[in-house]
Order: structure tokens, then sequence, then C-alpha cells
């Protein structure tokens, strides 16, 4: 069979956007099974960016840059801007035109949500769906967009250069596994996850990461260990047995309010959760209640409302090939802790904890019980469940392809709350040429909150000599 080229449904006219950057936007057609090219349809949509230039003689033929395509972190999320990407600024200038392409269900590509699942049909119907959403069918959109937009360009041209963030460095290794013919170069930056580990292997180490995390927040606010447990004591109060209920139609619950660990893994994210914990105190102590606008600003800090793939795809986007099942590992692994025995069904309650024991945060993980708590994912529920149970995930990567890997890789490892370390290592000993700038002082966002660090770092692994 030959391999599906996507359909251009229609294309901008170039715009400049501040940045000084030419934009265009890009709408494709793509199967949804690529092994049924004539099957369902799904719209893919991108933004290309190049920078824009007022040259004093206008060439006769525009230049055919090559292109630089960024794979989004989540996985669930769809691309920034153009001119809010951090690639605009540090890689347009190396030559590159950037392509933010947006994964199928993500940003405006055939958009996943509770609403345009619910015309797909039952929750059966709707997880066999998304089972077409994980990193193998991304790669071959990604392939077939490519071979659309460079059929004109000679052939030293068409292989294009991709940068992965988390979750997107994971696609990146699939990849680098299965189409490396369509890639020049690849930079990966928080994302050299386990090859052969699911997620009943990595959330032992990532739970310990997290509980360290913890103890360094309680540390910094030491008061925060009275204060937390006071809050949550007043959500069991307040809410009942069913929660607080949220603007936008969730529950404030205490295993809700435990999500708010996953800025631990984020520069500045022990602030953000201490100046919550700040705000929520306040409303109590002035009102004896929350008010609106704090509860506005918790609900959008753990919602999946926008993003419900980070649930539904969550722990599957782990598992590296057939016979392993998700099955809500987060849940399974994090009662085995005893920082984590909330999360038992028979918990007790913020009264159970002893006077000086913290209420230990979550990192990423996605137990089961978010599916009470956001407003989006309570419509979702069965569907979630079916793909938990599910275990004939096609594979991910392919090690030996790997270990021949001809592609020039550079990556960042970073201290990662979310991609341990030691894995990244490991992961790294696996794929043959790769090059990497590790640190223990950067953590898992630095693309965006450090760029200037991260890029001077990869294009030196690019651009120097080691020995």
């Amino acid at each position: 069979m030959s391999p599906v080229t996507a359909k251009l449904v229609s294309e901008s006219e170039p715009y400049i956007v501040p940045g000084k950057l030419k934009v265009r936007e890009l709408w494709f057609e793509v199967p949804l099974d690529h092994a049924k090219p004539d099957g369902k349809q799904i719209t893919l949509f991108a933004r290309s960016a190049v920078p824009h230039e007022k040259p004093i003689v206008e060439p006769k033929e525009p230049s055919q840059r090559p292109f630089l395509v960024f794979l989004q972190g989540g996985p669930g999320f769809g691309n920034p801007l153009p001119q809010d990407s951090p690639l605009s600024k540090y890689m347009l200038d190396r030559g590159y035109e950037l392509l933010l392409l947006d994964y199928r269900g993500t940003g405006l590509s055939s958009t996943v949500s509770a609403d345009t699942l619910a015309s797909i049909g039952t929750p059966q119907e709707q997880a066999d769906y998304l089972k077409h959403f994980r990193a193998d069918t991304i790669v071959k959109d990604c392939e077939a967009v490519r071979r659309y937009l460079t059929k004109d360009y000679p052939p030293e041209k068409q292989k294009w250069s991709i940068f992965g963030q988390s979750f997107g460095g994971m696609t990146s290794m699939t990849y680098l596994s299965f189409a490396p013919e369509g890639l020049r170069e690849s930079f990966i930056t928080g994302g050299l996850a386990a090859l052969d580990k699911g997620p009943d292997d990595v959330y032992p180490v990532t739970y310990k990461t997290v509980i360290t995390r913890n103890k360094a927040y309680y540390k910094k606010f030491p008061g925060d260990v009275a204060t937390v447990k006071w809050i949550a004591s007043k959500i069991e109060e307040l809410g009942g047995a069913k929660g607080i209920p949220l603007p936008a139609g969730g529950l404030l619950t205490v295993k809700l309010l435990m999500l708010l660990g996953i800025n631990f893994g984020a520069d500045g994210g022990i602030d953000k959760v201490h100046n919550l914990m700040v705000r929520m105190k306040a409303d109590l102590d002035q009102f004896g209640r929350f008010t609106r606008a704090t509860l506005n600003i918790i609900e959008q800090e753990v919602s999946n409302d926008e993003a419900p793939i980070y649930m539904l795809l969550h722990e599957p986007c782990w598992i590296y090939g057939p016979g392993i099942a998700g099955n809500f590992a987060a849940d399974r692994v994090g009662k085995s802790f005893k920082e984590y025995q909330w999360l038992q069904q028979d918990w007790e309650g913020v009264s159970a904890l002893q006077e000086d024991e913290p209420l230990y945060f979550l990192g990423e993980m996605m137990p089961e019980y978010r599916l009470d708590t956001c407003a989006e994912l309570m419509k979702l529920k069965d569907t979630v469940r079916i793909l938990a149970k599910y275990d004939q995930w096609p594979a991910l990567y392919d090690l030996e392809q790997l270990a021949r890997n001809e592609v020039p890789v550079y990556a960042a490892c970073y201290n990662d709350m979310y991609v341990d370390s030691d894995m990244a290592r490991v992961t790294a000993s696996r794929i043959q040429g790769i090059k990497v700038f590790e640190t223990n002082v950067l953590f898992h966002g630095a693309i965006r909150s450090k760029p200037d660090e991260v890029f001077r770092e990869l294009l030196k692994l690019r651009d120097d000599t080691i020995d």
C-alpha cells in the first residue's frame, strides 16, 4: 500500500504578525486510519511561519526553506501562535520555515471534546475512534503532510527537522523508529521517556520524585503543612461528600486540590502553589467560603476541559506495545506509598493525618477520581474506562531501528519530575548518535521559562564538535 499524502483543503493568504513573521494557515485532510486511506477523513490544522523580509529586489521565485516542525507536549494540547513560540525567536534565523501542526484531536485539528465525541457514537465507538490518536498515528499524519508540502522540493530539501518537547519528544522517538527517512534532524527537550516501561514501571519512580518535590515545598513553606490541611478540612466541611461546585461545572474536593502538585515540576511551581494556598486561606478567613474568582483559578489550574485527551490517553501514551493496559496505574501504584494513602477509597479524611504529617500533592498522574471532578470528563467516564482496560496498543518504538539510527539527534535532559532523568539516560544510550545536554538546574518546561539556556546548548550540540 502506498503511503498517504495529505490533501490540502485550504490555505490562507500570508499575513504579517508582530515579531516580523509571515504566517500562513493551512488545513489538511488525512484518514482517521492510515491503513484505510479511503475511509473516514479528519482535519488537521497548521500554521507556518517565516521571517518577514523586504528585500530591495523581490526574488523571482519564493525560497524553499527546510521545514522545522514543533511537536507539542501533552498529550492533548494544541500549538501556540507562531509569535508566541520560542522557536520563532531562536530557530528561524537558522533558515527554517516553522510548522506548528496541531496533533489530531488537539487545537483546531478535529478537536476532541465530550460534545464532538458524542457525535461518534457509544462509549465503545468513541474509544475505538480514540485508539487512532496516539504518537504512532501522529507520525503518520506528519509524514502525510510532509509529502504534500515538499512535493515540489528538490530531493535534498524534502526531509524536515522536528523539535519535540515532553510528549513531543516521545513522539519524536516514534518518528525516529518508524519514519526516519523523512527526517533531517531531531531536537528533543524533556522527552527521553523509557522505551520499554509502561505506567506500572514508570510511576513508582515518578511518585518518589513528586514526594521529594513535596518535601521541598514544605521545607520552603513550613507553615503550609497546617494551612493545606486546614484548607482541605474546610473543603470537606463546605462541600460534604460531593464537593464544592466550581464555575465551569467541576467539583472541588480534597483530592482535586491535590492535583495542584503538577506545578512542582515547573520553574516557580512551588511558589505558585503556596500563593494559591494564601489566596484560599484569605477567602476562608474573610468570608468563610471560597470566592468565585478563587474557585475559577483553581478550576483552570487543574481542569481537563480544554484538553480531555490528557486524561483519555495519558496512560496509553506510555504503553509501548501490545499486552499492556494502563488500568489506572496512577491509583494502583500511588496507594502503595504511605504518603498517598488518601488515594484509598476508605480514607477517613484530613482528620486521619497526624498533627505534623503533611498532605502530599500529586504530580501529573491522572487517577480515576479525576472523572468525578472535571465537568468534561464526567461525560466521558465510560470511554476512559474502556481505554484504560485496552491492551492491544501497537508498538510505539522500534529498539533495533533506534540502535542503528542515522538521524542526528540533539536532546536536553533536566531535573525532571515528569520524565525521570535516570530512565532518560538509559533511553539516550539506546539511540545511536544522540548528543545530550544534561543539567540538574533546569526544569521540564525550560524551553519556555529559560529558552536562552536551552537553545544555546542544543545549537552547540548541533554546530560544535565534541572531539
